[in-house]
């Protein structure tokens, strides 16, 4: 055997040995992320229990280690991902609500009256409510009658308050019986609008009123209306129009729902859930800017990137201002929408694999809570949905199957007087003392 000869064996040799002693790194590093699994599984609590029903947090738990960055079969170019709703799933109550009223009791609106009577009108439908929206009277109204009325209350105070053209400070004109009667009826038309027609008109609706405002101005209103709800007391307060100044549309009022909260078990899931390399993305109904400083500040608890938040998205002038229409790029973060969200925007950034986690609280959740097959669980927070419809339906088969080893969906209840969970499936509505697991 000569030089040459001897010199190839000795670098075959040494070639074969690297790629051994690689294979056995490689398998070191799986044998180590098994290893350091089970020793999660043994004794470290992963998540915290707080009030979780103990079968969703026991679930949730599972979930994490199985896919997490320490499973053996977890990939940074397909890395697991979860996705949430916001308001009601994420938070208790809702922040596009509690944004609305405190837009229309600081009158933060930028539209000319001419435009404001164009919003308000928006492909709503001209036939009448539901018999659950008729005036005090008892009588039927329509868009027509309540559209002429705010037209006109909205027009006296573009002339009279100092933050559109006139004179006089906030005090001064929420004494005014326009801006009382204003105040009820716009509210009025956004819950008759949502209880009588469909949700691919009520969702968007209520997003048209930050026409004419940049994104930093919307994220500016948020902000002061999340720091004001989460100090709010959780009540119900009703607005009552003048019986002076019944207008077309007749003396209306209407009750909602005062207060938001964080979740403090929910804010653990979004950190734990990203500690261990799963993302988490919002798909909420709510308006993109109004989401945005609450999920992406980690002063409120949540702290997700900004582009992992999705929502209603709306059109914008040359010069940033926003109008009110829905920007076609974007499909409408509600019902079928949300399903398309995931399929468009975020599964092509996790190796177009599915969630394999969802969760939500009502029919605009139903969706994406039934469209992947490769869904590992879903959560449902119980709000007392009607069961033979929707987000309803998943709850009862929540319920049904809560004995069951590793069912599909998971039912979380909450207390709604305390703004917080309970350690069950059952819920206690707001103004109520008795828990309940389906609504009757």
């Amino acid at each position: 055997m000569n030089w040459k000869t001897t010199a190839v064996l000795l670098c075959g040799a040494s070639l074969l040995l690297g790629a051994c002693q690689a294979d056995m790194k490689k398998e070191e590093t799986k044998s180590d992320k098994v290893e350091q699994s089970q020793t999660r599984q043994k004794g470290q609590e992963i998540l915290m229990t707080g009030n979780w029903d103990s079968k969703a947090h026991a679930r949730l738990t599972q979930i994490i280690q199985e896919y997490g960055k320490d499973s053996p079969n977890y990939s940074e170019e397909a890395r697991p991902y979860a996705v949430f709703d916001w308001d009601n799933t994420t938070i208790i109550n809702d922040i596009g609500e509690a944004t609305f009223v405190y837009q229309i009791e600081n009158l933060a609106f930028k539209a000319t009256p001419e435009e404001f009577g164009a919003i308000i009108r928006t492909q709503v439908p001209e036939e009448v409510f539901s018999e659950d929206y008729q005036n005090k009277a008892d009588q039927s109204i329509s868009i027509t009658e309540i559209g002429a009325d705010l037209e006109a209350d909205y027009q006296y105070l573009y002339q009279e308050y100092k933050g559109f053209e006139g004179g006089k400070n906030l005090e001064e004109v929420q004494k005014t019986d326009q801006y009382k009667d204003f105040r009820a009826k716009l509210l009025f038309l956004y819950e008759a609008i949502g209880d009588t027609f469909s949700s691919d008109i009520s969702y968007p609706w209520v997003t048209y009123f930050y026409a004419g405002m940049t994104s930093e101005e919307v994220q500016k209103l948020s902000k002061e209306s999340i720091t004001k709800s989460l100090n709010d007391e959780l009540v119900f307060e009703t607005w009552e129009s003048p019986a002076s100044h019944k207008g077309q549309a007749g003396q209306v009022e209407i009750e909602f729902k005062r207060g938001i909260r964080t979740v403090k078990e929910v804010q653990d899931l979004y950190q734990t859930l990203m500690k261990n390399g799963i993302d988490v993305y919002v798909n909420s109904a709510s308006y993109y800017d109004v989401i945005i400083p609450f999920a992406t500040s980690k002063e409120y608890g949540y702290g997700v990137p900004e582009e992992q938040i999705f929502a209603m998205r709306l059109s914008k002038t040359e010069d940033g201002k926003i109008l009110p229409e829905l920007d076609s790029a974007y499909p409408q973060t509600q019902g079928s929408g949300k399903t398309e969200t995931i399929n468009q925007f975020i599964a092509p950034k996790q190796g177009d694999s599915q969630p394999i986690l969802i969760a939500g609280d009502s029919n605009g959740d139903h969706a994406m809570l039934s469209d992947f097959p490769e869904l590992r669980m879903g959560l449902i927070f119980n709000l007392l949905r009607n069961p033979e419809k929707g987000i309803g339906l998943l709850a009862k088969e929540a319920a049904a199957d809560y004995d069951k080893d590793q069912p599909l969906y998971y039912l979380q209840g909450r207390d709604e007087n305390k703004g917080v969970l309970i350690s069950g499936q059952k819920t206690i509505k707001l103004g109520k003392d008795e828990a309940e697991l389906l609504k009757d």
